[in-house]
């Protein structure tokens, strides 16, 4: 559903933006760009851990779709049509 997805993207980069600031922080005091690195990376592995899957906490709200039609009707549609013809130059 569309509110699942919203919710998995706000959730997604916000996971990221607080990671990648904490990074840059604790990257900035310690003078290693390494550690900002593992943590932004750490941030991005979390992130996917909870939006990636399917969990029950997107699909609250289904689509509500079509119901399916019988494939002989278009069988019959295709029939009715006239082939086209190309003129020749």
């Amino acid at each position: 559903d569309y509110k699942g997805q919203k919710l998995a993207e706000q959730i997604f980069q916000g996971i990221i933006l607080v990671s990648a600031v904490i990074g840059f922080i604790y990257g900035y005091i310690t003078e290693q760009f390494g550690w900002t690195v593992y943590i932004v990376m750490a941030g991005f592995a979390l992130s996917c851990l909870l939006t990636l899957p399917p969990w029950p906490m997107y699909r609250r709200n289904p689509l509500k779709w079509l119901p399916v039609q019988d494939s002989g009707t278009e069988e019959k549609k295709a029939a009715d049509r006239k082939p086209k013809r190309h003129s020749k130059s």
